[in-house]
């Protein structure tokens, strides 16, 4: 793959547990992607999250970012609404 496009977010967490919650549920997906057009890369760097996406075109590129970063504000949704409880 020929890299043409390439972003890197960084997002900070107010605690580490919610970080490595995020980081379990979203590594096997970034693992196994099925999108041929865009690689993706999840790290932890103290509280932050590194989600770091490389794609043959913006296309790609736009539409990977946008699954990620949702599936990110809904896992953390659901970590907040869990320890409301």
């Amino acid at each position: 793959m020929a890299i043409k496009a390439k972003s890197t977010v960084r997002l900070k967490f107010n605690l580490e547990k919610q970080l490595i919650s995020i980081l379990d549920a979203l590594t096997p997906e970034s693992n196994a992607s099925a999108i041929k057009r865009a690689n993706v890369k999840l790290e932890k760097d103290g509280l932050f999250l590194i989600l770091t996406v490389e794609a043959d075109d913006t296309i790609a590129l736009r539409s990977t970012l946008n699954a990620y970063l949702r599936w990110i504000n809904s896992t953390a949704n659901i970590i907040h609404v869990v320890e409301q409880t």
